[in-house]
């Protein structure tokens, strides 16, 4: 099994780079041996193969995004399926998101169906080269809870600058990396509100963009410190009302059953797996809301909590604390609504349930 984030960087990786009148595009097949001889390879040599792997002389230093995090990135995985082929789960909507980041940021937007293509092309060209993982029935069991995927890592790099200013003759880069669970399954899967401000209104929180992370990333380190997994924010203005957690959309399945998360305003990311569980939510019947909702009630009212997003998938919380005050979610333990919509989510990535709504697009792949 992979570990959860690994800069073990596959060989073929994707540019574009933006000239003024559109993309010209390029393929790079970085120094590599088979995975056979790289997992036999000693810690040192290995380390100095992947490190010629994550390099791009070409690229400048000093830029927008290096020095003001002038940029955007998206996630989006690629999953194994039990044929033996790879799916990649809505890369339309990655594509949709990022183009948009990007027009947010005032940079030229990269087209999504240019966007949608080196996606599928690294994945295959990677594949090929025997860099992917393969389909272990054994998953079936936790749900796929535990399951390795390739993780795909399309980023914004601007122009050469040093003082402040937009890009406007950006890069894409497109690099993959296996992945496997983002979350600890052996964990507590506790939470804890923050008082640190992730986005305020006509900001950029709707921006899948690098410095939205800045904070995130400080207030998670401290919740673990403090012996929590994630962090969730409350919103700038009253810090009342419950926003996002660290890197994840956030759920509360209500006493009465009612299904509510925040709505996607400016401050809040539109993540591509909460727009999937809310289909799925709505598929089972289920009553669901998107409103602003208040930490009394999520902690009064709240029967289930859950997050959501590319890495995290469907990962259930057990309870959440705020100002020394302690709501636990079904005595602590995953609810059933959240494990069905688990299984669901996962079975359809995985190739285990059937995908009704055609969200998973087919890598071409050579046969031998």
């Amino acid at each position: 099994m992979a570990a959860g984030f690994t800069l073990s960087v596959y060989p073929w990786v994707y540019k574009a780079k933006y000239d003024g009148q559109g993309w010209v595009e390029e393929f790079q097949e970085k120094p590599h041996r088979t995975p056979e001889e790289e997992a036999r390879m000693g810690d040192s040599d290995r380390a100095s193969l992947l490190s010629l792997r994550n390099s791009f002389p070409d690229l400048p230093l000093i830029n927008y995004t290096s020095q003001y995090g002038m940029g955007c990135f998206e996630g989006l995985k690629a999953y194994p399926q039990p044929g033996g082929g790879l799916k990649v789960f809505r890369p339309d909507m990655n594509a949709s998101r990022f183009e948009a980041s990007m027009k947010g940021l005032k940079m030229p937007g990269y087209p999504g169906d240019l966007f949608e293509k080196a996606v599928i092309q690294i994945v295959a060209r990677n594949a090929a080269l025997g860099f992917r993982p393969e389909y272990w029935k054994e998953w079936e069991a936790n749900h796929f809870v535990t399951a390795d995927s390739v993780y795909l890592r399309p980023f914004s790099l601007s122009e050469g600058g040093i003082g402040l200013n937009l890009s406007s003759f950006p890069w894409v880069v497109i690099a993959a990396t296996p992945v496997g669970s983002y979350f600890d399954p052996d964990a507590n899967s506790k939470a804890i509100t923050t008082d640190m401000v992730r986005a305020t209104p006509n900001g950029t929180g709707w921006i899948k963009c690098n410095a939205n992370y800045v904070i995130p990333t400080l207030a998670k380190k401290q919740a673990i410190a403090q012996g929590y997994m994630e962090a969730v924010f409350l919103d700038s203005r009253e810090g009342r009302f419950i926003e996002e957690g660290s890197s994840c959309n956030i759920f509360f399945r209500l006493k009465d059953g009612t299904l509510v998360t925040p709505a996607v305003e400016d401050r809040i990311l539109n993540g591509i797996n909460r727009r999937s569980v809310i289909q799925l939510a709505l598929d089972k019947g289920v009553a669901v809301e998107e409103r602003p909702i208040s930490i009394d009630e999520a902690m009064e009212d709240g029967q289930e909590c859950f997050v959501t997003g590319t890495a995290a998938g469907v990962s259930y919380i057990e309870s959440l604390t705020h100002q020394g005050r302690t709501s636990v979610f079904n005595q602590g333990k995953m609810g059933d609504l959240t494990l069905d919509l688990l299984k669901t989510l996962k079975g359809i990535q995985y190739g285990a349930v059937e995908d009704v709504h055609s969200w998973m697009v087919d890598v071409p792949l050579e046969r031998e």
